[in-house]
């Protein structure tokens, strides 16, 4: 598992949302427990998909197909985060986004805490089967790899 420049990832990939670390989030090590990571990704895809594809949920859905996660770092409550999104592939009805949780820790050094790759799939609202991405999701997408 090669992980990459945090400085790099900054520079290379335009979306980037601050995450906000609640004290709920961390559990009895003293850490955000690792499950609250998917949380985190989750949030980051939905403000892309909205923000920057402008993707209409109720016109084509957008469901999770597969999600894999490497874990780098402990996350603790005075960490300071964002989450990077990209789009680093694109199907017919599916596309790949790679997400990365990268900040500082309290003392300012800079890390990458996580990688995450999800694998999404547009489907018919009415049918919940999956269907063709449509061309204007493509282009966003695509110009955003």
């Amino acid at each position: 598992m090669i992980k990459p420049d945090p400085a790099q990832l900054q520079r290379e990939i335009a979306f980037s949302l601050p995450i906000q670390i609640r004290f709920s989030d961390i559990d009895g090590y003293m850490h955000v427990n690792n499950g609250i990571y998917f949380n985190y990704f989750e949030h980051a895809r939905a403000v892309f998909l909205e923000q920057v594809c402008h993707w209409d949920i109720m016109e084509v859905g957008c469901v999770v197909g597969r999600i894999e996660m490497d874990y780098f770092r402990p996350i603790h409550v005075d960490d300071s985060i964002k989450a990077l999104v990209k789009c680093s592939r694109v199907g017919n009805s599916s596309f790949d986004l790679e997400q990365y949780l990268v900040g500082e820790t309290k003392s300012g050094d800079p890390h990458i805490f996580a990688k995450s790759k999800c694998i999404l799939v547009s489907v018919d609202m009415k049918t919940m089967k999956p269907m063709p991405l449509p061309e204007n999701y493509r282009a966003k997408l695509q110009s955003n790899s």
